[in-house]
């Protein structure tokens, strides 16, 4: 009976730490894991701290897939307004519906900018 108490035990503080991003983030679960047609993309956006409304969204390698960078782009000023203010509408001052032709891309990377709406 022991035994079998050992191994329940023992499966809840893994599935625990797994889920809270503890083992989870060594064997690929949680963090980071986002693929946008079919491709994984390294993406953030910043803000300045006294006006968290105001952003800009970046993501690389744009080369991997345009179509793939503009969603990851979008999902990273999505996250960003979410995360301060609860929402995800965001008013685009250059965004997934620019003219794809009028896109600024250095250095492989995407850049969006937008206002996070309360």
């Amino acid at each position: 009976m022991r035994i079998v108490r050992l191994i329940v035990i023992t499966g809840l503080v893994l599935s625990t730490a797994a889920c809270s991003g503890g083992l989870g983030n060594r064997f690929g679960f949680g963090k980071d894991k986002e693929f946008f047609d079919g491709q994984r993309y390294q993406g953030s956006a910043k803000s300045d701290r006294s006006d968290r409304h105001q952003f800009v969204a970046s993501v690389r390698p744009v080369s991997a897939s345009f179509d793939g960078a503009i969603e990851a782009a979008r999902y990273e000023g999505v996250k960003h307004c979410i995360k301060y203010f609860g929402t995800s509408d965001i008013i685009w001052s250059v965004g997934p519906d620019t003219p794809r032709d009028t896109l600024v891309i250095e250095k492989d990377t995407l850049s969006f900018a937008g206002t996070c709406e309360e």
